[in-house]
């Protein structure tokens, strides 16, 4: 005998409750704020479709510093339907595919609660949310159980939701005690396991969304250039972004399809963005030419003509926002452009050199770029070919963690990130659809955009800040690049002119490692000069997924002191990095940690600075310490030396198999030749291992 829902006797209980402590909430048809309607409207429903979305409960209180927080509210009425987790014990609302789980999200009180906190992060601008599941049943004595399940969703959790505490009634709601529950929810903290792997989770759920968004884009959208494409997603997101309590997000509802002159729906989306960037603060001389690039596409009579009552820019914009809105909005932790970018190049039909030269370097590969050229707090970080600044956005976060651990007076922590950001980053980037990227890569990740410059690096810059401080040379200690493989030395072209730039501190680089053996003499020669090389690391040969199977190499340089002979050169094999990676457009994860990975990137940091104490799960056959020739450029990629001279132990093991395999034929043909003798060619072996002097064989 099915059981029946309690459903209806446990919502009359809580509600009650809601009801005694004088709050003002609202049932599920009824309406809380424009805002958060619209939100619950727009979101994907319960059963997969579009809207529908309706909290049993809801309101909105606040603390005593006058933050708002929504509470919403979801019933349930059956045993052992409070919540479902995930076997790392998250709450389990999507599945390897970033697909949603609806049927979790619909039988489990705190999953559709959770669904509802997402579907704000998502449309609108509140950033901590409470979701709370409670369901019951009948006990076999005819009383009513039932479990209460409260969690905090907000940006700082990637929207996952975090158990803040037991609790068997909603009393904590209550105005007196409302403040202490807040004060609780703050103190919550994810472990650095826990971001980690959320991080990674997100990553992968990002990367799928984006092939979403471009087959979309790719196959129903119509007259769009490469560039448009770009221009299009850097103005949509920068658009619906937003700054809390000075610059509203644009919404989709705000774009009307006009044809009226001057409010058209790209003229719209240029004022929305002139309003972003002018409480941004960055130069005039910035604003005026991000404002004037995304202009020329956003205006264009193209993508604003009207067809069935909607143009072709607001669609697009839609399509923005529904697919990648829950990403940008509650908070990134990786090279989101990048990806971005990276995605949208797989269907352009470049050459396979210049797709290399594109390609996005993985965000792993740039933590260890950066983390080999030595960055902290301190460092000036600049990018000779910057791409969508997927490495800035590195040395961002290494700087402002170092930092983090370093200050611990939040005034003097806030002075100094507002410093890195303003002044510690540079990167220089020629082509202006990827130089949007990387303007948009930084307002993303933490907006340090000011000194992202659309110069030609090699002709058109000497050293000194773009913006503000135009007099004033940009001190930089720290240099990492992946530059473009198809440039003069397959890139030491950059090197060479950045390092001989800087008066002191490290340099990491990948590039393809011919650029050690032949291709750069004169560019290596060059650098020997001003800078020491102190590493090369041999990379997977497979480690741009998805592009032709390029061999590269990470050169690591202390700069400011000459390369002299005698100096020793760290040579590492790391071609077996601890990832396994495969190229299947339907795999759920084409990156896996299957031996160490993490370890292993750490391990290679620690050689580089420490040497072979380091040693621990590499061996010194992949580690080989030697010297290079600083006349030479061509001798950069050397390996350990293989010992070639036999010993006795060799001989005896040789001497031993030769025997067996003799007695062996000699069993299987008794009428073999005279000349066949066991041990005739005895002699033969003797002279060939030319033993030491005085040794025999025992």
């Amino acid at each position: 005998m099915v059981k029946k829902s309690i459903e209806p006797q446990i919502a009359d209980m809580a509600n009650n409750w809601l009801k005694e402590y004088k709050l003002d909430y609202k049932l599920e048809q009824e309406s809380l704020n424009n805002e958060i309607d619209t939100a619950l409207n727009e979101y994907y429903s319960k059963s997969g479709g579009k809207g529908g979305n309706r909290p049993d409960a809801k309101l909105l209180l606040q603390d005593k510093n006058l933050n708002y927080y929504p509470i919403l509210i979801e019933y349930k009425g059956y045993k052992d339907k409070l919540v479902k987790l995930d076997s790392n014990g998250q709450v389990e609302n999507r599945n390897s595919k970033n697909e949603p789980i609806l049927n979790n999200i619909n039988s489990y009180a705190v999953n559709g609660a959770i669904h509802y906190a997402n579907a704000l992060l998502h449309y609108t601008s509140y950033t901590d949310i409470i979701s709370i599941g409670m369901t019951g049943y009948i006990d076999e004595r005819n009383q009513i159980k039932y479990e209460i399940g409260v969690y905090y969703v907000s940006k700082e959790n990637f929207g996952i939701g975090q158990k803040v505490d037991d609790y068997t009634d909603f009393s904590f709601l209550k105005k007196e005690n409302f403040d202490e529950f807040i004060n609780k929810v703050k103190k919550l903290q994810l472990s650095q396991e826990e971001v980690e792997k959320l991080r990674e989770k997100r990553e992968k759920e990002i990367e799928a969304s984006l092939v979403k968004l471009n087959n979309d884009i790719y196959q129903n959208e119509k007259g769009l250039s490469e560039s448009d494409r770009v221009y299009l997603v850097a103005a949509s997101i920068i658009a619906n972004l937003g700054i809390p309590g000075k610059v509203a997000s644009l919404d989709k509802a705000d774009l009307k399809s006009s044809i009226e002159e001057n409010n058209k729906d790209g003229d719209i989306v240029v004022r929305k963005i002139k309003a972003f960037l002018k409480e941004k603060n960055l130069p005039d001389a910035k604003k005026d030419l991000i404002v004037r690039t995304l202009t020329n596409t956003l205006t264009s009579d193209n993508i604003n003509k009207v067809n069935n009552g909607e143009s072709q820019l607001k669609r697009i914009f839609t399509k923005i926002v529904d697919d990648l809105g829950i990403y940008y909005k509650i908070g990134l932790s990786t090279d989101f452009t990048g990806k971005l970018f990276n995605e949208m190049y797989s269907w352009l039909g470049f050459t396979q050199d210049k797709l290399n030269d594109v390609v996005l370097t993985p965000s792993y590969v740039g933590n260890l770029l950066v983390k080999l050229a030595r960055v902290n707090m301190d460092s000036y970080v600049w990018d000779f070919a910057t791409g969508s600044a997927g490495l800035l956005v590195a040395a961002m976060n290494e700087m402002l963690n170092d930092a983090k651990n370093k200050i611990k007076s939040p005034e003097q922590l806030t002075i100094k990130s507002a410093e890195i950001k303003a002044n510690q980053l540079l990167g220089l980037e020629i082509l202006p659809s990827i130089y949007m990227l990387a303007i948009l890569n930084m307002i993303l990740m933490g907006d340090g955009s000011s000194n992202i410059l659309n110069k030609d690096s090699l002709n058109d810059f000497e050293g000194y800040y773009g913006f503000g401080k135009t007099d004033t040379k940009f001190p930089a200690t720290a240099f990492v690049l992946n530059p473009p493989y198809s440039a003069p030395g397959n890139g030491m072209i950059f090197v060479e002119k950045a390092l001989s730039m800087m008066d002191k501190g490290y340099a990491s680089i990948i590039i393809q490692n011919s650029a050690g053996s032949g291709k750069a003499v004169e560019y290596n020669k060059n650098i020997l000069k001003h800078s020491t090389l102190l590493a090369s690391i041999k990379m997977p040969i497979d480690l741009f997924i998805g592009k032709s199977s390029v061999q590269t190499n990470v050169y690591v340089f202390r700069v400011g002191e000459p390369h002299n002979n005698d100096d020793i050169v760290k040579f590492i094999d790391f071609s077996e990095d601890g990832y396994t990676r495969t190229n299947r457009k339907k795999a759920s994860n084409n990156l896996k940690d299957t031996n160490n990975a993490k370890e292993r990137y750490q391990e290679i940091v620690d050689l580089v600075r420490f040497g072979k104490s380091k040693l621990n799960i590499f061996s010194e056959k992949e580690y080989y310490e030697g010297n290079i020739d600083v006349n030479n450029g061509a001798d950069w990629n050397q390996s350990a030396p293989i010992d070639t001279k036999p010993t006795i132990e060799d001989f005896k093991r040789t001497v031993s198999n030769y025997l067996a395999w003799e007695v062996s034929n000699l069993l299987k043909n008794e009428n073999r030749n005279d000349g066949e003798r066991l041990g005739k060619q005895m002699p033969y072996l003797v002279k060939k291992w030319a033993l030491p002097s005085g040794a025999s064989i025992d």
